[in-house]
């Protein structure tokens, strides 16, 4: 065994080689579990409040029984969550799963246009949107299935007074409430009483149940569905949880979770994982705002945090952040995009604490590769397969190549995702007949069995841990009637790692870029908006007249 994985060797003392995805039903059964053990330790806190484990359990109870029972929703059905971190939504989220009805998460940023394909390829009967995020869902609910939109405002879970003083201040004084009308919108405090009126019915929750409908980029220039089963998310937060159990305290530790719940990233290794622990997820609303969210740092004895390359960054260059107390911080996970060794070097010698890298997918729920817990300093490796991960470097005909030598990474494992939601020729490109998940990304493992990723097989853009597809950005281009010919290529850049660059062949001789990217804030979201706009007269292009976009990011690149 060690011959073909030889990153088994490697494995940290106490760390398993293989787990159990099967020792609970469902995440619903996790939750229980940690309900029963945690019950009176604080789960979530956001904004000065905190809900305990029990308290979770009461009020997740009550709005599935309000799914159920006050709207009629059966086992399967979805339910969208459309918000940013905030106590609504592990009470939402836990709802929906305990209803047996699958959770479709959405980006609060997303335009008309992305929340439209995405509510409608879902299928999803009922939203659940924070009143910032309104008028988005009100341009759109008349051209989805949509039937009940429920509501809320941020501040609807902090109690009185501090939760109406929030509300006001950021509908009428920060205006960050643009106004809409949603007849027939239910409130979510309205949502949880009416629950109250209905008995919640067992349902049995399978492993094979569709837990998360969790969008991802899509090649063909539309975002794609991977169905996350219960034994998925239950597979990986048992490998993540043997990979760093064996220095977490149950009941004791508090992670900064700063990354939306909505992504995959924190969704599975804080949101989940860190429950399974019994743990209390600090949520952060807004990151972005980073002398607030050093502030709010200096409040709390955290234990862990999670998060990005740029993050990480931003927080070593905001003033204060050196004076936070990193005594009691044991674990930094950093994923979603490349750890730069300068970050990493940097936030050893402040905080004391290595920041480890990992690799995952959204279609892997999502952890696939971590470097072990106890590493010294930066290596510059993705790491090592988990627990019952296998992972191998094949070339383009499907072979597997050996040590050193560069191909595609394929993982393999329970984690996997069952497929793309109603898109099976897209399912059966991106895994083999053999089960091997081919993830795009071009890779080599050395003879210890640690993973390097070398570069992208796919034309994908990294922007700050999200993926953006050249396909949807280069068809919003396109609709500009002054556009003749279009093609979307990432290029590097310090603070997300890569941004989207737009070349163009005008129609429109008196185009601007100044046209262009004004139209692309009125039709993408912000991590997908170009940064760059060049005009050419004429595009590179194969013999059959297919874009050479890699041509564009190379010379971008030499730049």
């Amino acid at each position: 065994m060690s011959a073909e994985r030889p990153w088994l060797e490697q494995y940290p003392a106490g760390v398993p080689a293989q787990i159990d995805p099967d020792e609970f039903s469902s995440v619903v059964a996790v939750l229980e579990n940690a309900i029963d053990h945690f019950r009176e330790r604080p789960a979530f806190a956001n904004l000065g409040k905190t809900l305990t484990y029990g308290e979770i359990d009461e009020l997740s109870a009550r709005f599935a029984a309000y799914l159920l029972g006050e709207l009629g929703l059966k086992k399967g059905d979805r339910v969208a969550i459309m918000m940013p971190n905030c106590l609504q939504y592990p009470i939402a989220t836990f709802g929906v799963l305990r209803a047996g009805m699958t959770v479709v998460n959405t980006n609060p940023m997303y335009t008309p246009r992305e929340l439209k394909h995405q509510l409608v390829d879902s299928g999803a009967s009922v939203i659940l949107v924070l009143d910032n995020f309104g008028h988005t869902v009100q341009q759109v609910l008349a051209d989805t299935p949509v039937r009940q939109v429920i509501t809320t405002g941020l501040g609807d879970m902090l109690g009185f007074p501090k939760g109406p003083v929030v509300n006001f201040v950021l509908k009428h004084l920060k205006k960050m409430v643009p106004a809409y009308s949603i007849p027939g919108a239910v409130r979510f405090r309205d949502a949880l009483a009416a629950g109250t009126r209905h008995p919640l019915p067992k349902v049995e929750v399978g492993s094979d149940d569709i837990a998360f409908l969790q969008y991802t980029g899509g090649t063909t220039g539309v975002a794609k569905g991977a169905m996350l089963t219960h034994r998925n998310l239950v597979a990986n937060m048992q490998q993540a949880a043997a990979w760093v159990g064996t220095n977490v305290k149950p009941g004791q530790e508090v992670i900064i979770t700063a990354l939306p719940l909505y992504h995959i990233f924190a969704l599975t290794a804080n949101g989940l994982v860190f429950m399974k622990f019994g743990g209390l997820n600090h949520m952060i609303t807004n990151p972005r705002d980073m002398p607030g969210f050093v502030k709010e740092l200096k409040g709390v004895k955290f234990t862990a945090i999670t998060g990005v390359n740029t993050l990480f960054n931003g927080l070593l260059n905001t003033p204060g952040f050196d004076e936070i107390d990193f005594s009691s911080l044991h674990l930094t996970l950093g994923g979603g995009m490349a750890v730069q060794r300068s970050v990493a070097e940097r936030w050893k010698k402040v905080t004391g604490c290595t920041l480890v890298e990992a690799y995952g997918l959204t279609e892997t729920s999502p952890a696939a590769c971590i470097n072990p817990m106890d590493l010294a300093e930066y290596n510059g490796a993705i790491g090592l397969p988990i627990p019952s991960t296998d992972a191998c470097i094949k070339d383009e005909d499907g072979n597997m190549l050996p040590v050193g030598e560069v191909g595609e990474l394929c993982i393999k494992g329970p984690q996997v995702m069952k497929g793309y939601w109603q898109r099976p020729q897209e399912t059966a490109e991106a895994i083999d007949g053999d089960g091997w998940l081919h993830t795009g990304d071009m890779a080599k493992m050395d003879e210890q069995g640690f993973f390097f990723i070398v570069d992208r097989k796919k034309d994908m853009i990294l922007v700050s841990g999200f993926n953006v597809y050249p396909n949807e950005i280069e068809d919003v281009i396109a609709m500009m009637p002054g556009v003749l010919e279009v093609a979307a290529v990432g290029v590097p850049d310090e603070k997300s790692g890569e941004a989207v660059k737009v070349v163009i062949v005008k129609k429109d001789p008196s185009l601007t870029a100044e046209q262009v990217l004004q139209h692309a804030r009125g039709n993408l979201t912000g991590y997908k908006r170009p940064h760059f706009v060049e005009f050419r007269s004429e595009l590179p292009k194969t013999n059959v007249g297919k874009i050479l976009r890699r041509e564009l990011r190379d010379e971008a690149r030499a730049d």
